[in-house]
């Protein structure tokens, strides 16, 4: 019998559920979409062949934006709308606030070789599903602190086994329409703008893992390859991938909110990008010096800041090598590879950076500014 109560109380937690994730579409009749462009302000995400990740997302997604505020049922709100610095924690943080029904975040892709193409989408990890749960369950604790919540909930309690098997199943769920929305994006990529798709895959991305809704991280595509920047930076290109983005999530909410399809959600967009005639390309080594000069912070309001970790005549795996730091980059001159951590144009935050190359045991590691096509030292 208790068994029988338990399977009732759990599908009373997912019937609460769907209730709660659709009051806001219910009560205004809007579907809530959170779109979060990539990067922004001191951090400039990737930057190749003078294409600025933060710029390029910021543009595609206000792009995507107006597609869907044109369209009937949706409301439709950003992590930024100009070039601002918003902390990775409040992106997601922003969408279970409001309660909204999607989130997608996008962004561009970038390697060491100026080969790689495509784009690829992302969607949880299953094996960070754990805190996907831990933020539900925080996220719906606030229920405790409302007045009669016995009676307005229906008996809900974040803190019984029973809600715990309720959102293990809404955890699946939204793996499940996050996927769905990815291949129609993939598809649609591929299908009506001609783009070589790299998949849909799992990482544990915190935006991702930390939304309690469905969601994806959308790569557009690679910066470091020239004819493929060309394009994502190119208004005509930005306006391609905007609106089969819109596209796909149209056809997510009706087909995953019951609504009658007609597939007139597939609205084209004239192709009017031309690339420019091919060239072979070089691969721009950034140049260098054989000794660190002193230098103020002002040498260039138009530099970028690394943080230089050490010099060495042999190369040096970039993701085994460098106790846990990600995004490290290098040169090579004169028969030395020098290796840089991150990258910012903001002098503060570059500081925070070296102190954190520091702590990772880079002890002889300190700040460098790239520009006008020299490396000096910032002390």
């Amino acid at each position: 019998m208790r068994f029988i109560n338990n399977i009732k109380t759990c599908f009373s937690v997912l019937f609460l559920f769907s209730i709660l994730n659709s009051l806001g579409q219910t009560a205004s009749n809007k579907f809530t979409i959170v779109l979060d462009a990539g990067h922004g302000g001191k951090d400039p995400g990737n930057s190749y062949h003078g294409y600025v990740e933060k710029d390029i997302a910021l543009k595609t997604t206000l792009k995507v934006g107006r597609f869907l505020e044109g369209e009937k049922d949706f409301n439709v709100v950003y992590t930024r709308k100009t070039d601002e610095f918003i902390e990775l924690v409040n992106r997601p943080k922003i969408a279970n606030k409001i309660n909204a029904d999607l989130f997608v975040s996008i962004h561009c892709n970038s390697v060491k070789n100026f080969e790689p193409e495509g784009t690829e989408t992302f969607v949880m990890a299953l094996n960070r599903s754990d805190m996907n749960m831990e933020v539900a369950k925080k996220e719906n604790s606030v229920i405790l602190l409302e007045d009669n919540y016995k009676k307005t909930y229906q008996g809900f309690d974040p803190n019984k086994p029973e809600t715990l098997i309720g959102l293990t199943i809404k955890k699946e769920q939204n793996l499940d329409n996050s996927i769905g929305l990815a291949s129609a994006i993939q598809d649609n990529f591929t299908t009506k703008l001609d783009r070589k798709s790299r998949g849909i895959k799992q990482q544990p991305l915190w935006v991702l893992d930390a939304a309690v809704m469905p969601g994806v991280l959308i790569e557009l595509g690679f910066l470091s390859n020239k004819e493929e920047g060309d394009y994502l930076n190119s208004d005509d290109g930005q306006t391609e991938m905007a609106r089969q983005i819109a596209n796909s999530i149209i056809h997510y909410k009706r087909e995953y909110f019951n609504e009658s399809d007609t597939n007139d959600y597939n609205k084209p967009v004239v192709r009017t990008y031309k690339p420019e005639p091919k060239s072979e390309p070089k691969e721009v080594v950034d140049t260098v010096i054989t000794k660190p000069v002193t230098t103020s912070a002002a040498i260039s309001e138009k530099g970028i800041y690394k943080i230089q970790l050490f010099a060495s005549s042999r190369k040096k795996d970039l993701f085994n090598d460098f106790k846990g730091l990600r995004d490290v980059s290098f040169t090579f001159e004169n028969n030395l590879y020098r290796y840089y951590y991150g990258k910012s144009y903001d002098l503060d935050y570059a500081k925070k950076m070296n102190s954190e190359a520091k702590s990772h045991g880079f002890k002889d590691a300190f700040i460098v500014v790239f520009a006008d096509g020299k490396v000096s030292a910032v002390k």
